[in-house]
């Protein structure tokens, strides 16, 4: 166990957070299926330095739809997601960001965004992990470090960039262009789950919270 509700994949190398609890991590899918045909999602206008809420301009061209694309290679997650946050996230080496679909532990697929990086650090991270109901599991530490082949799944985010400007992406809404900047502040993530060859924290802390 990684110590906040996590759990290695077994017979695999990098190490994975299994989001929430009772997530399956194994590589193991449910019954095979038909292969999923690629999901398109009609992308709203809010994205990177866009305030959330924002709309679009009036003759302003709908942009064209996303499409969800199966990531063969995914954990098997359940939702709901977890809720992560941190004063910043900063990305080292992020080379790409992309719309995928992930397995469920009941059999369906759901679309994320997935952001794949060398490294990722999220200071004063906090992350509440629950289910539909009943208590959370609340982990906190001053600093949380993914290393190597960073793979982060998530249904929705908002941040702060430097300047101020607040922007709010996700599956629906990915960044145009598919970029970020390096750093982004005041965090909030929709944390389906990560993967990366090392998890660390400095100065963590875990509580149930009913």
């Amino acid at each position: 166990m990684l110590g906040i509700g996590a759990a290695r994949v077994p017979g695999a190398a990098p190490a994975a957070l299994c989001i929430p609890l009772l997530t399956n991590c194994g590589t193991t899918q449910p019954t095979p299926t038909p292969t999923p045909s690629p999901t398109s999602i009609v992308t709203p206008p809010v994205g990177l330095g866009t305030p959330p809420g924002a709309g679009s301009t009036p003759g302003t061209a709908t942009p064209p739809p996303v499409v969800a694309v199966p990531d063969p290679n995914a954990p098997t997650f359940t939702l709901p997601a977890a809720q992560l946050g941190g004063s910043s996230i900063s990305f080292s080496g992020l080379r790409s960001v992309s719309v995928v679909t992930v397995p469920l532990a009941d059999g369906t697929r759901t679309p994320v965004l997935k952001l794949v990086a060398d490294d990722i650090v999220i200071t004063d991270f906090l992350l509440d992990v629950r289910k539909a109901t009943g208590p959370s599991l609340v982990s906190n530490a001053t600093r949380m470090e993914l290393r190597g082949n960073v793979q982060v799944y998530l249904d929705s985010a908002t941040a702060t960039l430097v300047d101020g400007t607040g922007i709010s992406f996700g599956a629906a809404t990915p960044p145009p262009g598919n970029e970020l900047p390096p750093t982004l502040l005041r965090v909030n993530l929709g944390l389906v789950g990560v993967t990366a060859n090392s998890i660390s924290f400095t100065a963590s802390h875990q509580a149930i919270h009913e």
